[in-house]
Parts: structure tokens; C-alpha cells; sequence
């Protein structure tokens, strides 16, 4: 198999950092490939380099030519242009084809038209429509927002349609940076089972190593300024790179300390553990979690949390809960009791209501009915993207961690910033040139030194490499309070979580299975839902006379048609003025998005302007998360009554 693409001797700095020296890669056709390394080991600049958009050093990359590279886009723009347009122009061959029928057609040259229809044909460009809809259907968009502007849609959001319009392409290298950033689970399965059947090659940078696993084929881990290769995925990584560490006499030691830790915890909770068939499956992720543990003994992270001390019983209970914004209920007749040690994990489609009851849970929403109390010595720590956006910019970590206990001696808060990899001039300088990973670190390093019973966590991994993922799992496995998680990271929720609950339909249920129940949910769920889609577009075959004039006079049936546009016409008017609202808001958020942009925003005299801008994103964006709810809850009602 011949050698496809080949960085030879490659040398890239940037700046006065040196990111590769002397190094070597090659990439055989149709290799699926996942990037990893340490936060600024050089991952994002190497797809720069390959996208000619940074020039090495010294060395030779060779890349076929000709060859169609696609990236998804990390910047979030303003644009005007329809999702569905927006997803197609990702296909740059079928608009050069569809330009130039164009013009051929303006200047009748009938040859031409045939010769370019059959390009188009042979592209399946005709088909393109559909392709794009299916795309967008299954990273969760819903049928109407393919007809919905761009700038309409909140950043999440315009960051998988940056996803779509890569994967409509028709390339040969597929270029993805942390694509399941802003998926939600059902989502990021979906996007597995796609790339498991692209035919290119891929280069995947993920923190999720789940996901990893699943589509790539080998490993080129960024590490001491090589590209050192290995075969296999994530786990055939790790478990290589800990035989290689562990004959390393100087890492022995740290290697068997970590070792006996996850044992210790491993043993630990056997003991505890039912016959239930998640806590089963949790045992044997365990067990795993001590032969990958040399893998990491060269981590820069290095923390847990402290024992919670004095706890109540139950620290948190909703009994019979509406859930919801203003009048508009999202889930109802909720109980739910989180317990000491309770280790909870919720499932469940985005929109489904588990940021609603994330939201709840963290008295950032107020319930609308039933009782939400807590135990007398409850302590909660809260990770979600708000904290990370409510950090002040101006300040140091040292600082942050000052503010919450003054009293705290300033060698005790540097040794506990090192655990998060913050030291020097990191943990003494402002953070307002923090990338999204270390301020995520920044966040859960303020969770962990305020010493929690309970951790609510709302997608902690996004931004975090992989060696803070699993020290982030190694910690939550020896937590002794209550751990509530909503991710999209797989490993994360089988290492830390024994207990699933579905929100789904407006309710929140027990799930009795594990990871790949719910993955075989997912696809039982979909099947059912294409059939449905299928029987309603067909006309019914099992009785004809229904559709005869026998069982109705066509005035009868005018009166039927009027009465159902009665009932529908208030619901499509709320749905209309909820867009026009979202619209708004759309607007404001982007108006807000541009002021952020500029630098010196983020200077001193700023710092109240700053403020203010900051607290006016949040408020719009807990306004269009309500909106957005309201949304979809009017569209469950609609759906149901033109079913009935």
C-alpha cells in the first residue's frame, strides 16, 4: 500500500515555539487517523500545515494532487444564507458544475448543457438536496430549520452546521477538530456510524476517546516535538504506551501508585455494588481503568476532590416537579432523590429537557410546580458553560481561588493550581488569553477547591485533551459525594456513573441497561420513527372505502378541514411569533459576539463594559434556551394533533 501522505523531516514553530523538529509521518490510503496530544503539542497547527495554510520550517510535506481537502471551520460567522444552502456549498465541485450550466444555459450552448448535466449526474448532484437534509437531520436539526438563515442559529449550532457542510464534500481528506464539541449524544453516534463509512482519509482530533475507538485505525500522538505512530486506536494506544512507560525505571514508582488507587477504588466498590447489570458493566470499565493507568503516569494532572465531610440524606429531591420556563411545562410528574453516593448519569436527545432539569437542579430555574429541597448540608459544585463565561478575565487562577477562601495561604493554592498544570506566570497572570481548555481547567479547579458533596456537571470533557479527561475520570471514580453528569463523552459515563435516567417525551424515567442498550434505543427509536415518517406519506391500503365518498359528504368533510385549522391556527401563530422572537434574539447575541471580538475589550478600564456584555449574552441566552423550549413543546402539540 502505497504512501498517500508523507511529512518528511517537518520542522514548525510558531513564534519562539518550536512545535515539530525532524519529523516524520506517513498516512496510507484510506487511514483514519486520530491527532492527539497535550493542549499546544501542535494538533490544530498540523492541520493548518496541511491545509497549506501554514508553510514548514524545514522539511517536505507531499500530499497528492489533486486531492479535495475538506475541514470543518472552528469560526462561527454571520451569514444570510439558508442552512440548507449553507450545507450544500460544502460541495465546491457541484457549485462550479450548477455556475457553469448557468452560463452555458444564458448563452444556449446546447453541447455543453449535456456534457455538464452528465458531471452533475455522475456527482450525484442531483441528489445533493437530500444528501444535505439527511446530514443535517442527523447531527439534530428538525425539518424546518433547513429553511432557516445561518445567523439564526446560536453558536453551538452554526459549529455543526460548519460539521455538515464538511461532511457534504465529496473529498479525500476529511480535516475534524473536535467535531462532537457541540453534539449531544444521539448526535455524535450518528456522526460515528458516518465516518465508519466515509472512504477517504480522515485526520480526527477528539478528546473523546469512545469515540476514537470507534472510527480511527491508528494513533499519531504529538509528543516531545515527533510524530510518534502507533497501530490500533485509542486503547491499543494506551495500552502500548504503558508497556513502553512502565520499563522506564523512573516512572515505576508513579506508575504503581496510580495503580493501587483505582485498585483500591476498584475493590471498594464491588463490595458495594448489586447484581445490576450498569454496575456490572461499570466493574469490568474499572478493572480496564488499571491497565490503562501507566498510559497517563506522565499526565501534568494530578488531583482529586476532598472527602465532602458532613452530608445529608437526601441531599436533593424533587417530588412530583413541572419543570419548565414561565408557564411552559417541559417535563412534569419528575421525582427524582440524588443520595449520597449516588452516581447518576441522563440520556436523552438535545431539546428533550435535560438542560431544563440540569437548570432545576442547580436553582438557575425555578420549579413551576411540586417541591424541589435540599438536605441541611448540601454543597453543590456546578461545571457548565456559564461558569466558564462567568470567569473574570482580568483575574489570575491564584486569585480566583483567593476570592472563595482569603484565608488560604498563597504556597497551598500554587500547589493545588499545579495539579491542573497551572504554574508560574499561568497562575499569576490574567486568564483573558486562556483557550477554551484551560479555562474549563480554571472552572473545575474552582469546583474541586470549594469541596463539594454534590457535582452536577454539564458536558465537563468539551474542550479538554484527553490526558485532563482522564484525570478528571480518575478523580470522580474516588469522589465520595453524589455525581450528577449530562455528556456526550461515553468513557466518561461508564468509569464515573452506575445509574441512567432517560429524559425523553417529557418525562424523566429509570433507563435499565447500559450504554449499549441505549445505543441500541437509539436505533430501535429511529427505525420506528422512519417507518411512521414512511406510513404517513402513503395512502392507506387496508381500507379504500375511507377515502371514497360513501363515508362522507365533501361539505362534511370542508367542516372537518375547517376544524382542524381551528385548532391548529393559535399553535402555528405561537410558533411564528416564538421564530420572530428567536430572530431577535439571534440578532442580539451576534450584535454582542462582534463587540466581544475586539481586543481591547479586554483591558483594564474595560473591565465594567466588559462585565455588562457578558451578563447581557447570559441572560439572552437562558432567554432563547426558553424560547427554544417553548419551541419544540408547541410542536409536540401540533404534531399530535394532526396525528389525531
Amino acid at each position: 500500500m502505497a504512501a498517500m501522505i508523507k511529512l518528511d523531516k517537518i520542522r514548525l514553530q510558531r513564534g519562539s515555539k518550536v512545535l515539530l523538529d525532524k519529523a516524520d509521518a506517513m498516512i496510507y490510503t484510506g487511514q483514519k487517523i486520530a491527532l492527539i496530544g497535550s493542549n499546544g503539542s501542535g494538533k490544530s497547527s498540523l492541520f493548518q500545515l496541511l491545509l497549506n495554510e501554514l508553510q514548514a520550517d524545514e522539511g517536505n510535506l507531499s500530499i497528492p494532487q489533486g486531492w479535495r481537502i475538506a475541514h470543518m471551520a472552528q469560526e462561527v460567522g454571520v451569514s444570510t444564507r439558508l442552512a440548507l444552502d449553507y450545507v450544500i456549498d460544502g460541495d465546491q465541485q457541484l457549485r462550479r458544475i450548477e455556475a457553469a450550466i448557468e452560463l452555458a444555459d444564458q448563452q444556449d450552448k446546447t453541447e455543453q448543457l449535456a456534457l455538464l448535466h452528465e458531471q452533475l449526474d455522475n456527482i450525484d448532484g442531483y441528489n445533493a438536496k437530500v444528501r444535505a437534509e439527511q446530514l443535517l437531520q442527523g447531527l439534530g436539526f428538525l425539518h424546518g430549520d433547513t429553511q432557516k438563515p445561518v445567523n439564526s442559529f446560536s453558536g453551538g449550532w452554526r459549529i455543526r452546521l460548519n460539521l455538515a457542510q464538511a461532511l457534504m464534500s465529496n473529498s479525500d481528506l476529511l480535516l475534524l477538530d473536535e467535531p462532537t464539541n457541540h453534539l449531544d449524544l444521539d448526535a455524535e453516534l450518528w456522526l460515528e456510524q458516518w465516518l465508519q463509512r466515509y472512504k477517504g482519509n480522515l485526520f480526527l482530533i477528539s478528546h473523546d476517546r469512545d469515540f476514537i475507538d470507534s472510527v480511527c485505525e491508528g494513533i499519531i500522538h504529538l509528543e516531545h516535538k515527533k510524530l510518534n505512530a502507533y497501530k490500533g486506536n485509542y486503547s491499543a494506544f494506551e495500552r502500548q504506551r504503558a508497556e513502553r512507560l512502565s520499563q522506564q525505571q523512573a516512572s515505576f514508582e508513579k506508575q504503581q501508585q496510580r495503580k493501587k488507587e483505582i485498585h483500591s477504588f476498584v475493590s471498594r466498590f464491588r463490595a458495594q455494588a448489586t447484581k445490576a447489570k450498569q454496575a456490572q458493566s461499570r466493574l469490568k470499565e474499572l478493572e480496564r481503568m488499571e491497565d490503562i493507568a501507566p498510559a497517563h503516569i506522565d499526565s501534568p494532572f494530578n488531583f482529586s476532590f476532598p472527602p465532602p465531610g458532613k452530608i445529608s440524606d437526601p441531599l436533593l429531591h424533587i417530588d412530583h416537579g413541572s419543570l419548565g420556563y414561565n408557564d411552559t411545562v417541559i417535563l412534569s410528574g419528575v421525582s427524582l432523590s440524588i443520595h449520597p453516593g449516588s452516581r447518576i448519569g441522563f440520556l436523552g436527545a438535545n431539546g428533550a429537557g435535560k438542560s431544563t432539569l440540569v437548570k432545576t437542579l442547580a436553582k438557575e430555574v425555578p420549579m413551576l410546580a411540586g417541591e424541589l429541597t435540599q438536605g441541611e448540608n448540601m454543597h453543590l459544585g456546578y461545571f457548565s458553560q456559564h461558569q466558564m463565561e462567568a470567569l473574570d478575565l482580568s483575574a489570575s487562577p491564584i486569585v480566583h481561588l483567593q476570592r472563595l477562601r482569603p484565608r488560604a495561604r498563597e504556597q497551598e493554592i500554587r500547589n493545588f493550581l499545579g495539579g491542573f498544570d497551572f504554574h508560574g506566570d499561568m497562575a499569576l497572570n490574567g486568564i483573558a488569553n486562556f483557550s477554551g481548555g484551560e479555562k474549563a481547567r480554571l472552572a473545575l479547579a474552582i469546583i474541586v477547591w470549594q469541596k463539594p458533596n454534590v457535582l452536577l456537571l454539564d458536558e465537563p470533557t468539551n474542550h479538554l485533551d484527553l490526558d485532563m479527561c482522564h484525570a478528571l475520570t480518575v478523580a470522580l471514580q474516588a469522589f465520595e459525594g453524589a455525581v450528577i453528569i449530562v455528556s456526550h463523552d461515553r468513557h466518561l459515563l461508564r468509569n464515573s456513573v452506575d445509574q441512567f435516567y432517560l429524559v425523553t417525551d417529557g418525562k424523566v424515567e429509570i433507563f435499565d441497561g447500559d450504554l449499549t442498550d441505549y445505543s441500541r434505543w437509539l436505533l430501535d427509536k429511529g427505525r420506528q420513527g422512519s417507518q411512521n415518517t414512511e406510513s404517513s406519506h402513503r395512502p392507506s391500503e387496508s381500507n379504500p372505502s375511507k377515502n371514497s365518498a360513501g363515508d362522507g359528504s365533501k361539505k362534511e368533510q370542508r367542516q372537518q378541514a375547517a376544524e382542524q385549522r381551528k385548532k391548529l391556527n393559535p399553535i402555528n401563530n405561537a410558533i411564528k411569533k416564538i421564530e420572530k422572537q428567536l430572530s431577535r434574539l439571534d440578532e442580539s447575541l451576534a450584535e454582542i459576539d462582534e463587540k466581544l471580538a475586539d481586543s481591547s475589550l479586554y483591558e483594564q478600564e474595560n473591565k465594567t463594559v466588559l462585565k455588562n456584555l457578558l451578563l447581557e449574552q447570559s441572560n439572552l441566552n437562558t432567554e432563547k434556551d426558553q424560547q427554544e423550549e417553548k419551541w419544540l413543546m408547541f410542536h409536540d402539540e401540533l404534531e399530535s394533533l394532526q396525528i389525531t
